[in-house]
């Protein structure tokens, strides 16, 4: 029998990164000096971002230019790279080293493109299945959340690469991200929002911090005080730098003076002109905006970027590693949610006809839209990975069996002329209308004339119009020069609706990021219309574009791409349905339905009644209202968005050359109805705030003390193979508080194949002062075993997995009494209890 020590993290950092307190003094030192030889103008422009995602350079001071890039799942900037397993994926793997690999491919890979800052891990709650960023971030549970950071955050840095921690705080839902507040209770916002980003910085050590659009409890996240400057830097010590997200900043002197150290894309805010009559005449402390630049600067030694600022030496952007670390860690995380009479795995012997259905067969559907979205370097589709495991005697087809609306190229507008009517002359291009506010409301702020409407941020940028709360409206007329259908298409990042000679045909009037819709008409040649679109801007990217053209126009008949994919299941032995979200219906910028789009729910419904034997594969950053096809099922994979890898590993997977071994990171409700958040997650009254009255009784911490049950709940995941959990043992049945314990259980492989377990470890506290949740998950390890295997887990507990927050007190308390120690399978699947009494 093997013995596997499991703390409570792998501290896996190389000793490159630490520095003696000496070298430390050192480096400050070296800081103070630069500080003092800074100009007042260098140190205001020092801490506003430069050319989008950069840190301005000071040449005559040595100081240098330094590089950003997107984002949390794979290095989205400069050319294309490794997509990824999405960090819904990760968590799902409930592996330390999992992540801790991830993080350091991604650090390789953004060593060879010479990126010194990732903008990740995003670690934000799953609070319900409608975010938009869900797919980014890592589950409903804080624990799982920040072990799964933490071990990233180690593993990028170990390469020499800052990690980014976002979005603090509270990023909970997407819809209205710039205006919402995220209201909770003290002790909430202390036990469920903010432990996955201290563990970051206590444990994993991270060098940036990124704040989030929202409001929490009605003041901006880039200018809270008791958020950055209280909990973040003096009660969790961290000595790295805050950085705004990407047009996140409303008012200069507030981040200053809130704790922000860093402005991005540029200092619009925190720009000289504002904070310089502030620090003459003593409104702003010229120390606050040093502790900027010490910051930042203390990074900067700390990854030695003075010497060497050039960090792509000896790296190449692609390699079998980084590949093979992306495939294990999409292997790792899928989740098997049913497996009826044992369907799974495929028998090949078995099949000889396969049919591939759904939208997302082909291409390949890597990972949520927004900015974490990368141009994958070795794309694989779920049909060709089929096709490659299933070998040649196998027939392979794919129907996608519904009409889709993909995002059009920035091409497809460029070519389109029409005219505006001002003056009462025809003028080549667009009538642009602004107003300084969403709402199209007032007087006009300014009325421009554009060659065309293909529009972004720096194109509608003007003095006086506020960047992130604007809208416009856009006229112009054309003449078709023959006579014939035509595609009229818009593209936009927030919302926009066209009209055609007045009447309304595309609307699409939501936060959201770059979307693309289009309407196909009849239009006569040498006839004069009239086109307009309204837009507005309220955050991130400013997005606008239009087109009309004939030669794109392709009639597509929505019943007869559903009854091409009903004719193959009617003659295909097995159907695997390809199905879910994709990054045009689930991405920053808005939230995302229950529902999958595309009525995907009446295909699967009219495939499985004339071919039963089917399983799914599923796309999504959470769960999916599964009620319409879920009975139907013979087995249902939840792939997330599992990276360019992915597609090879599900095929894997459903073929039983990899035995599935993830577990879920969020429960699984029957209905939205079910959630705690049911009646406080849209903001209904219109008040611009989202009320978090759940509290700290979020996924499965409700469902424990609920009598509603989730379909699926925290933790669930089935296998090919069978676990024994036995010998549950505590080295001490009683400590004193402020002590530890360390915990051991036997796993045993009793089933017939190999398989990786993930075992879990929940602390339960039947009587305390204030109320806490049945039980709390604060372990967990995964393990692989052979069949008859045995292998010994042990994990150490310290106080910190018996604490809770007192708000009254405004600290962590621990109150001596009795506790159970459970370990499981999932958080109701507990297979050994222990006894521990803490004195």
């Amino acid at each position: 029998m093997k013995r596997i020590i499991v703390p409570l993290s792998v501290l896996m950092i190389t000793t490159s990164l630490f520095i003696s307190c000496k070298q430390q003094d050192k480096g400050e030192a070296r800081v103070d000096a630069l500080i003092k030889q800074m100009t007042l103008d260098e140190k205001l422009d020092f801490i506003g971002g430069y050319q989008d995602f950069n840190i301005r350079g000071i040449e005559r001071l040595g100081i240098p230019e330094i590089r950003f890039a997107d984002g949390p799942i794979g290095v989205r900037n400069y050319g294309a790279s490794t997509a990824y397993p999405a960090g819904i994926n990760l968590a799902a793997t409930f592996d330390k080293e999992s992540a801790y690999a991830t993080g350091k491919a991604i650090g390789c890979e953004a060593r060879a493109k010479n990126v010194h800052v990732m903008l990740g891990p995003a670690m934000n709650i799953y609070r319900a299945p409608f975010c938009g960023r869900n797919f980014e971030y890592l589950g409903e549970d804080p624990y799982l959340a920040g072990q799964i950071a933490a071990n990233y955050t180690q593993g990028m840095q170990a390469e020499g690469v800052m990690a980014t921690a976002k979005h603090y705080a509270a990023n909970n839902q997407e819809f209205s991200r710039h205006h919402t507040s995220s209201d909770m209770d003290e002790r909430t916002l202390h036990e469920i929002y903010l432990p996955a980003f201290k563990a970051a910085v206590e444990q994993g050590h991270v060098a940036s911090i990124m704040t989030s659009y929202n409001l929490v409890n009605g003041i901006h996240a880039s200018q809270n005080d008791y958020l950055i400057n209280q909990v973040l830097k003096h009660d969790w010590g961290f000595d790295g730098f805050v950085m705004s997200d990407w047009v996140s900043t409303y008012d200069g002197l507030a981040c200053a003076k809130g704790g922000l150290d860093l402005e991005m894309p540029s200092g619009k805010f925190m720009h000289p002109d504002t904070l310089r009559p502030a620090i003459e005449n003593g409104t702003l402390d010229i120390k606050i905006i040093d502790d900027k630049i010490r910051r930042i600067l203390r990074t900067y030694i700390r990854f030695g970027l003075f010497e060497n600022p050039d960090i792509s030496k000896g790296y190449v952007p692609d390699s079998q590693l980084v590949r093979q670390t992306a495939l294990n860690a999409a292997r790792s995380g899928m989740v098997l949610l049913k497996n009826e009479n044992s369907f799974l795995p495929l028998k090949k012997e078995s099949l000889k006809t396969i049919a591939v259905i759904g939208p997302n067969g082909a291409p390949l559907n890597s990972g949520g839209g927004g900015s974490s979205k990368v141009e994958a370097l070795h794309p694989l589709s779920l049909v060709e990975a089929i096709k490659e495991i299933a070998g040649s005697d196998v027939k392979v087809e794919y129907a996608k069996g519904v009409v889709t609306k993909e995002r059009l190229p920035n091409s497809f507008f460029e070519s389109f002329k029409c005219y505006t009517k001002l003056d009462g002359n025809k003028t080549p291009g667009v009538q642009a209308d602004f107003f300084a506010n969403t709402k199209l409301a007032g007087d006009i702020f300014v009325t421009n004339t554009y060659p065309s409407l293909n529009l972004t941020a720096t194109d509608m940028a003007m003095k006086g119009l506020p960047e992130n709360n604007f809208s416009a409206r856009f006229t112009c007329y054309f003449q078709p020069e023959k006579t014939a259908n035509y595609f009229l298409g818009v593209s936009g990042d927030d919302g926009y609706r066209m009209y055609l000679d007045d009447k309304l045909i595309i609307d699409l009037w939501q936060d959201q990021g770059e979307t693309s819709q289009h309407y196909q008409t009849k239009l006569m040649a040498g006839k004069e219309y009239k086109l307009t679109v309204e837009y507005y801007q309220a955050g991130g990217d400013a997005i606008i574009r239009m087109n009309v053209d004939a030669k794109t126009s392709i009639e597509i008949d929505t019943a007869d791409v559903k009854n091409e994919a009903i004719e193959l299941a009617k003659k295909s032995d097995l159907v695997i349905f390809s199905v879910g979200f994709d990054a045009e219906t689930e991405s920053e910028g808005f939230d995302r339905t229950f529902e999958m789009p595309y009525q995907q729910d009446q295909l699967i419904s009219e495939v499985l009644a004339v071919n039963p034997n089917a399983v799914m594969v599923l796309n999504a950053g959470g769960n999916v209202n599964m009620e319409p096809w879920y009975q139907g099922l013979k087995g249902l994979l939840h792939a997330w968005y599992p990276g360019q890898e992915g597609n090879l590993a599900a095929a894997e997977i459903l073929f039983g050359i990899t035995n599935p071994s993830g577990k879920l990171p969020a429960s699984f409700e029957v209905k939205f109805e079910d959630n705690p958040t049911f009646k406080s997650y849209w903001d209904a009254d219109k008040d611009l705030k989202v009320s978090y009255d759940e509290g700290i009784f979020v996924g499965y911490r409700h469902y424990d003390q609920s009598e509603t049950k989730p379909r699926f709940p925290f933790g669930f995941g089935l296998s090919y193979t069978t676990f024994e959990y036995t010998n549950l043992a505590l080295n001490s049945n009683s400590i004193k508080s402020g002590g530890k314990v360390t915990v051991t259980v036997d796993i045993k492989n009793t089933g017939a194949v190999a398989g990786s377990e993930a075992v879990q470890l929940y602390v339960s506290d039947p009587k305390s002062a204030l109320p806490r949740p049945v039980k709390e998950l604060k372990a967990f390890g995964k393990t692989t075993l052979q069949p008859g295997e045995t292998k010994t887990l042990s994990f150490e507990l310290d106080k910190a997995a018996f604490s809770y927050y007192n708000p009254e007190q405004h600290v962590w308390v621990l109150e001596p009494g009795e506790f159970e120690i459970l370990v499981g399978s999932s958080s109701v699947d507990i297979r050994q209890k222990a006894v521990l009494t803490i004195q």
